[in-house]
């Protein structure tokens, strides 16, 4: 292992590429990235590095969305393959329709989404910076929030707005099990439940902290407790156990029982070291976007980042 490890970083070099890679990747990936982090902050560090080459440990459109803000740059990732069913749920063909159907309304959409749904809207968002992003726009403009129902539920209960929700979510956050959660906090009396936003509302209820990868590493580390039960895709426990070593975190049950027995995203575990060192050494799976796209689609990014 430490060999393949060696040539990816010989490899990196020489080619002068940066690794992102987000918080759900497997943690060999993790160790090696030169940045790692949630959605808003891989935005900006893609947006901010000087490498020739971006190799992004993720999920297509996360790497569609380094290839938006860097055209001049390359943009790889290990696995093309490597899609997100919160951003599949919602098919550019039909939101177009939907947004023609309300064309009084604002479009907010949350960064898991395609490049394609992108440019069908006036402002991105990411779980970290979504309720500020909302409360940036005037109280009585109508919203269509996409394509996250669940996020977008958690928003209109923090903010008391009726934003129209796109009907989408991302199955491993709709994975975790009420009752397995609830029998695993009887067996850890005092413990605390720290959860992610996309997750289904009667998790989010007897949550005690709501928030983003890097919002939910950020709690855990400085809480006084010792113990948490993590709801979100099972990789994070990987930089969460750097920060807290000597903290206990368990990951929230899934419905269905595996190898874990905790949510865990098929297509975030597709990138592998392999991949990874293939795709650098090939210099395959690059991402492409026409000029036209990329151009739409950079307009509500650029405004999510001014806001951020």
């Amino acid at each position: 292992m430490n060999t393949l490890i060696d040539k990816i970083k010989k490899l990196k070099k020489e080619k002068k590429a940066v690794i992102l890679a987000h918080y759900y990747q497997d943690p060999s990936i993790q160790d090696i990235a030169d940045y790692v982090g949630d959605s808003l902050g891989l935005s900006q560090n893609a947006k901010g590095t000087d490498a020739d080459v971006i190799v992004f440990a993720g999920v297509h459109f996360m790497a569609e969305t380094a290839k938006i803000l860097n055209p001049q740059k390359r943009v790889f990732i290990p696995d093309l393959n490597a899609g997100c069913s919160l951003s599949d749920s919602c098919p550019p063909d039909l939101f177009k329709k939907f947004k023609e159907e309300h064309p009084n309304h604002l479009v907010i959409s949350y960064i898991n989404c395609s490049a394609e749904i992108k440019a069908l809207t006036d402002i991105v968002c990411t779980s970290a910076n979504a309720l500020k992003i909302v409360e940036s726009v005037p109280f009585e403009t109508p919203i269509i929030f996409a394509p996250d129902k669940n996020l977008g539920h958690y928003i209109n209960q923090k903010t008391g707005r009726n934003m129209l929700l796109w009907e989408g979510s991302c199955i491993v956050h709709e994975a975790f099990s009420i009752d397995k959660l609830i029998n695993l906090y009887k067996e850890y009396p005092g413990t605390e439940i720290v959860a992610h936003p996309e997750s289904e509302e009667h998790i989010l209820k007897i949550s005690n902290f709501i928030g983003s990868t890097s919002e939910m590493i950020r709690y855990v580390k400085n809480s006084p407790k010792s113990t948490f039960i993590i709801a979100t895709e099972v990789g994070i426990l990987h930089k969460m156990t750097e920060e807290v070593p000597n903290k206990t975190l368990i990951p929230a049950p899934a419905l269905e029982d595996n190898t874990c027995a905790c949510s865990e995203c098929k297509f975030m575990k597709l990138n592998t070291l392999e991949k990874l060192y293939d795709c650098l050494l090939n210099e395959t799976n690059e991402i492409f976007i026409s000029d036209e796209l990329r151009e739409k689609a950079l307009i509500p990014i650029d405004r999510m980042l001014s806001l951020s």
